[in-house]
């Protein structure tokens, strides 16, 4: 069995890079986390101040409030599919090659 290199992660913590990948994740899913919160309360708060616009129907018995209770559910989603397109397409790629890097450099190789 091979074992694994041993990473540094002080040294990966301390890197300009992770730190700024740490910022612009935590950004961003604050800002989901934000968009989502305000979401959820438009629910409870148009049903309390804005009663009629909520029972209006919009189809058969549903009405508007049951629809947008039920788009929660489509924008939950949607922030969990845009979050790991993020994750997947920039977020990991740069966090692997951080630690690549420092890996090739514990190895006694040249550090970009």
């Amino acid at each position: 069995m091979s074992q694994s290199p041993h990473i540094d992660w002080t040294a990966i913590e301390a890197d300009p890079r992770f730190q700024n990948l740490h910022r612009r994740k935590s950004r961003f899913l604050w800002s989901l986390m934000a968009f989502s919160v305000f979401y959820y309360l438009l629910l409870p708060l148009g049903a309390a101040y804005t009663p009629g616009l909520f029972s209006k129907k919009v189809w058969g018995p549903l009405n508007f409030g049951l629809v947008f209770a039920l788009s929660e559910f489509v924008v939950a989603w949607g922030v969990a599919v845009i979050y790991s397109r993020r994750a997947n397409q920039v977020f990991d790629v740069l966090a692997a090659e951080i630690v690549a890097d420092h890996e090739l450099a514990q190895r006694g190789g040249h550090h970009e």
